[in-house]
Formats: structure tokens, sequence, C-alpha cells
């Protein structure tokens, strides 16, 4: 969930000046300081992206806030893919939710039991906050394993240049959890929401920023507590060329991200009973903080560019400034106040680019620019259904042809017509329309422009087989009228008897 007055600063003339890399779509070798002109140093790439990072260079100049975007690019032939995904741990004798320290009057660990078994069998690095183990990585791959808040245990993949690879590296990871977890009679759910437990009933985890966003969550929402603690999400990450490349890229994946959540709704029930939504984990981001979420209408202005973003992420508030492994408390500061100096819990201290980079990943809009594009709009699922979300948007977006296609489809929208369906589809799912369309039937258009992508980019796997595979899923929600939602409503109120607790069974990772 791996992230403002100028008044008399000294940076007023910079913020509002031209970025150099802007004709050329590069990062400049020089940006322009209070103390003239000095060669830009990039930060981190797209790596440990469940640490939030270190890196104590000072932010001289807006120029270097723009530049560290546009350090992201890449030639498309070094393009790469990221899956991310969440979910949750319970003990399967009472599915219960399992916390960080277990239960060790019954002889069953926890979620800290979790990390170090796989921390073992991968030998990856550990992730600690205030001596407490929150997760892994891996310094040679890049993938890393962190917490959600309530517990929820999350794959941060490595970036990977096929889906095949994706394939491997999730049942690998499934398969190494599994057998660490079993001893202590863990299994994991793959829902977008957790279907049983009430929030006071939901673990807590040790990890410091998460306690400055609980305590601040409830001043701006209503619904910020859930989306922390009973939520699980699939993501991916994918990058761009350019920065008309990540412009083109960002409106048609924001455009789409509603009928990615059509497709991929799986969080029908709350505390074990229906809660009337398809995706209720959607709908809780509606009202979980409207200043760093939502679908970007300004992505679709003339002149979006690295600099509009870097505007936009500026007057968001901030949450925290991380010294050394403190975690100081700043929720709803005015992150240009620490590039000015004069941020009132800590007066002097300055703006860095590790600021900058950790602010970025506290802001959760439907697609989310930092060095690559997150595509932040599905529940989690099945197996088949994590691996589907990544095809979906790498099939759309990593071909020209299907990229062009698609715009095609969506540029006539009004932002008033994406934000209403936005705002339908948690209910509505796939019966939701734009544009006189039902999502169903405009995702037999989508699916196909996304599997001529997947067949432009022919990567194919040891069969003969290629990345089309991973749309079987889809096409069949499709072709039914169902998802994966709908299917688990009409085992509840069938097979199932009204109870929820097969899901427990039904829904196992």
């Amino acid at each position: 969930m791996p992230d403002k007055g100028l008044s008399g600063n000294p940076y007023v003339g910079l913020f509002l000046g031209e970025s150099p890399h802007v004709a050329t779509g590069r990062a400049p070798a020089y940006v322009k300081g209070p103390a003239g002109l000095r060669p830009y140093q990039p930060s981190h790439e797209r790596k440990f992206m469940a640490r939030d990072v270190t890196d104590l260079t000072p932010i001289e100049s807006r120029d270097e806030l723009v530049a560290w975007l546009a350090q992201g690019e890449k030639p498309a032939a070094d393009f790469r893919l990221g899956t991310e995904h969440e979910k949750f741990a319970f003990y399967s004798n009472d599915l219960s939710p399992v916390p960080y320290d277990g239960r060790p009057a019954q002889g069953q660990g926890g979620i800290l039991a979790l990390l170090e078994g796989m921390r073992t069998r991968t030998g990856w690095e550990p992730i600690e906050d205030a001596g407490a183990l929150i997760g892994l990585f891996d310094p040679a791959g890049g993938g890393a394993i962190s917490l959600e808040p309530g517990g929820q245990f999350e794959l941060s993949g490595a970036p990977l240049d096929t889906l095949h690879e994706t394939a491997a590296e999730l049942d690998l990871h499934l398969a190494q959890v599994k057998a660490v977890a079993e001893p202590h009679g863990i299994g994991f759910l793959g829902l977008g929401m957790s279907p049983k437990w009430t929030l006071a009933q939901t673990p807590v985890m040790p990890k410091s920023r998460y306690k400055i966003m609980t305590n601040y969550m409830p001043k701006v929402g209503t619904r910020g507590l859930d989306m922390m603690y009973r939520t699980c999400t699939v993501q991916v990450n994918l990058d761009f060329a350019s920065e008309a490349d990540m412009v083109r890229k960002l409106r048609v994946c924001i455009a789409l991200q509603p009928l990615a959540t059509a497709l991929f709704a799986n969080s029908p029930f709350t505390e074990g009973k229906p809660n009337g939504r398809l995706s209720e984990r959607s709908e809780i981001w509606r009202d979980t903080d409207k200043a760093r979420s939502g679908m970007l209408p300004f992505v679709f202005d003339a002149g979006m560019g690295y600099e509009r973003y870097v505007d936009y992420a500026l007057q968001v508030p901030m949450y925290f400034v991380k010294r050394g492994e403190t975690y100081h408390d700043v929720a709803g500061a005015d992150f240009r106040a620490l590039l000015d100096g004069r941020l009132p819990q800590l007066p002097g201290e300055r703006a860095t680019m590790s600021d900058w980079a950790n602010h970025l990943s506290t802001i959760f809009p439907e697609v989310r620019l930092k060095r690559f594009l997150e595509m932040r709009g599905g529940d989690v699922g099945s197996r088949d259904h994590i691996l589907a979300f990544s095809a979906f948007f790498t099939g759309l977006v990593y071909d020209t042809s299907a990229l062009d296609a698609a715009w095609d489809l969506v540029k006539g929208w009004s932002a008033d017509e994406r934000q209403s369906l936005r705002d339908t589809v948690p209910v509505q799912g796939l019966a939701a329309s734009i544009g006189g369309r039902t999502l169903r039937d405009l995702s037999r258009d989508v699916l196909k422009i996304v599997r001529g992508g997947l067949q432009a980019r022919a990567r194919i796997n040891a069969a003969g087989a290629n990345e089309t595979i991973f749309l079987d899923v889809l096409e069949e929600r499709v072709a039914k009228g169902s998802v994966a939602a709908q299917d688990w409503l009409a085992r509840y109120n069938g097979p199932w008897g009204g109870q929820i607790d097969p899901i427990f069974t039904e829904a196992l990772l």
C-alpha cells in the first residue's frame, strides 16, 4: 500500500519555471538551485519498494523533483513488469486473523514467524522498524515481502520481462509461504476485503508509518481504517519510455481503471454477510482521503507532464518525515514547508530526495506515477486472477498499436463520465455504463485489444504458448457476465446456506 504558500520561498522562481528536460524528454545533466547549477544525481531505481528509502541528497530546486520522475524513462527493450499482491492470513482451526506475535499459548506462530520462515527459505535480507522484523527484500532480483497494517502479507514481485516469469515467481512464492505457514495452522485468503472480521478484531502490525496513518485517517475520511486494515489488492507496475509515453499510458489506464475494478471485483462480504457491493474495497477508497486518491482529472488536461504531477503531489498533505530510523509525525503538513525549512514539527529541517520518494509513496490515486506507473484498481483474488491483472495492463500498454486503439476507445469520455463510472462500478460491476455502453460490452473490445498487444509482444514459454494464456479467466467472466464477487454471492445464497465460513476453503490461495 509497498509513499504546501511560496511567499518568501527561495525556490519560488524555480518552482514556477520550466524544467530543462521537457523539450528532450530526458532528465537534465544539471539542475538549478539557490547556489547555481550542480550535477543532477538520480535517486533509487525500482527496487526494494517495501522499504521507505533513505537518500539524504538535499533538494535544491523543483527541477530535481521533476527530474526524479523523468529518471524512470527507459527504452522499450528494457520495459519490465512488477506484480504485487496482498493476502489475508488466518488460522485454519477457527478462521481468526493472525497477529504479529502469534498465539504462543496454542503453540501457533504469527506474522513474525512467517517472515522468519520466509527469510530462511529465500535468503532475503531483513527489513526492520524499531527492531521489529517487518519485511524482507531480495538485493539481487529486487523483489520484497512486506506487511500491510492488518497483517496482510504482500509480495512485491521483481521487475521481470515476461508474464511467464511472473507466473513462476508467484507459484514459487505461494509454495514457499504455504510450506512456512502450514506448521502454524495458517492459511491465506485471496479476497479484496476480509469477509468476517470486524475492525476491532483485526490485528495491528508494528510499523511506525502505519501508526501515523492510523491516527490521521479518521480526520480526512470515514473509511481510511477499513482501507488500511481490511482490504487486499493486486497491482502491476509498468514502465514508460518518455514523458509523452507516460502521459498516454497514464490517461488510458486511469480511464480504464474502473473496467479493471469491475473485471476483478472480489470483495462482496463484510463481517459475515453481503455488503451490497461487488467491490467493497473500491467503494472504501471513495471516502478514504480525497486529497490523495481518485481519478486525477487534470491528467487529461493539455500540458500534462511530469511538472503537472509534481504540482499535484506537492499539494498533497504529508504523513511523516523519516530521519535515521525515526518516523516523525507531520500528518497534514505541507511538503513545500519542508522544502523551505519551515516545517513547524522540524524547524530548520529541509527536504531530501528520500522525503520526496517517500511522499510519493503515500499518494493513492487509481493509477500512481513514480518512476513507473502503478495500476491500483483491482481486488486480489486467485492465482489466475492475479496473473490476469498483470496481463490485462501489460497487453494494453506495452504494444503501441494496442495503446493507440485503447486511447481511441476512451479519448471521447469526459471527466464527469469517467467519475460517474468510477462511482457506480463498485456496485454495478460490468453492468455499469459509459458512453451508452455497458462495461461488459466495452470489455469485449478492450480484451480484443489486450489480446492483440500480448500476441504482438510474442513472449513464448517452454510449451510454445504466448502470454494470452493469462487472459482466459477474464474472457470466461465476460462470456458469462459474472465476475468473482457474483460467483461468491451465488455460493453464499445457494450451497453455503447463508454462511460465510466456506469461503475460507474455497478462496484459499
